[in-house]
């Protein structure tokens, strides 16, 4: 602490991010980045873009990346915003919409990075218990409050809220912003921009770092009502009105125009979800049912940060919290089929 810090700089309670190791030949499993690399079209893109027009500010509104996410979803561009990463797109988000006088609600279990930004922008909030098998009940949302927001699937727990359950909390909020988190809906749910044309107090994030395997990149995203996207736009207009650089905005865009490579990485990963699912199950875990590139998993005679310690030895990292009521779970993302199977292999036999 510094004689130079302010009073509200003190106070903050920061983000912790997934640990990022420099050893050499470690299995990572523990920060959901995609096992398998950027679209090639996206790569070609951004080489291309690497030439003497980097002298020049990119553009400030993304037009070109814009329009790529307004064709990909059916809707407007004025309908969609842009951000450098979806944790910028959320800050903005907490500070022009979500700061009211009722408390903001969001799941007890979730992105540990809401309370963040809840202290970072004074914002009071409520933590809404998931029930006994770590679900979201829309019914525990029909209350006052200054906002709701929620990852679908879950994070950390990866467990999906059908589309008629999301529309169920739109519809006993309508005076609300009810923002929808959707940074793993690619691998296997079923996304919420489909009803922002219907309700106005809809807000969906998403994000290029997960299923388009852009996390070096920085792109994050919104879409909804245009009035919802003006107040996003005023706020970014006012911190940094160049969020995205020249190679973000060709790269993003030339990711969302190869569905083709999109669709066949999102369905391989899927697929070794369920086989990682399937082998832990056959030692004795308990794996919460996914809807995301991780899983989330226990085993009823093992600690799960010992567990953690026995696959580091094993060159494996994996993701343990240590929140009381996940303190015997595990995080872990889906890799390669052979980062998989040193998975399996270092767990032995337990």
């Amino acid at each position: 602490m510094s004689k130079f810090w302010s009073p509200f700089v003190k106070d903050l309670v920061p983000y912790v991010p997934g640990e990022q190791p420099k050893l050499a030949k470690l299995v990572k499993l523990n920060t959901n980045e995609n096992p398998y690399g950027p679209s090639p079209k996206a790569l070609a893109a951004m080489q291309t873009e690497l030439n003497d027009n980097l002298r020049l500010y990119p553009d400030p509104n993304s037009d070109l990346l814009k329009n790529a996410v307004a064709d990909y979803y059916g809707v407007q561009s004025n309908q969609v915003f842009l951000g450098n990463g979806s944790d910028e797109v959320l800050a903005h988000v907490f500070h022009g919409l979500l700061q009211h006088d009722k408390p903001l609600l969001f799941p007890d279990i979730s992105y540990s990075f809401y309370p963040v930004y809840a202290g970072l922008y004074g914002i009071g909030f409520e933590a809404v218990p998931l029930d006994a098998q770590f679900q979201i009940d829309p019914a525990d949302y029909a209350r006052p409050n200054g906002g709701i927001i929620f990852p679908n699937p879950n994070a950390p727990t990866g467990c999906l809220l059908a589309l008629d359950a999301v529309e169920r909390i739109l519809k006993a909020n309508p005076d609300s912003v009810v923002v929808v988190d959707e940074a793993y809906i690619d691998f296997g749910g079923e996304t919420a921009i489909s009803l922002v044309n219907r309700y106005p107090n809809l807000l969906v994030t998403q994000t290029l770092s997960k299923s388009r395997s852009l996390a070096g990149l920085r792109v994050g995203l919104a879409v909804g009502h245009p009035d919802l996207i003006e107040a996003l736009e005023r706020i970014k207009n006012s911190f940094n009105s160049y969020p995205l650089d020249r190679m973000a905005n060709v790269g993003a865009a030339a990711a969302f125009e190869d569905r083709e490579y999109f669709d066949k990485t999102c369905r391989l990963v899927i697929e070794s979800r369920e086989w990682v699912t399937a082998q832990l199950q056959a030692k004795g875990f308990e794996v919460l049912p996914s809807a995301a590139n991780f899983i989330f998993a226990r085993h009823p005679q093992h600690d799960a940060a010992g567990l953690a310690a026995r696959l580091r030895e094993q060159g494996v990292i994996v993701r343990h919290f240590k929140q009381e009521r996940i303190a015997q779970f595990l995080r872990i993302s889906i890799g390669t089929p052979e980062q998989n199977q040193a998975l399996i292999d270092g767990l032995g036999e337990l």
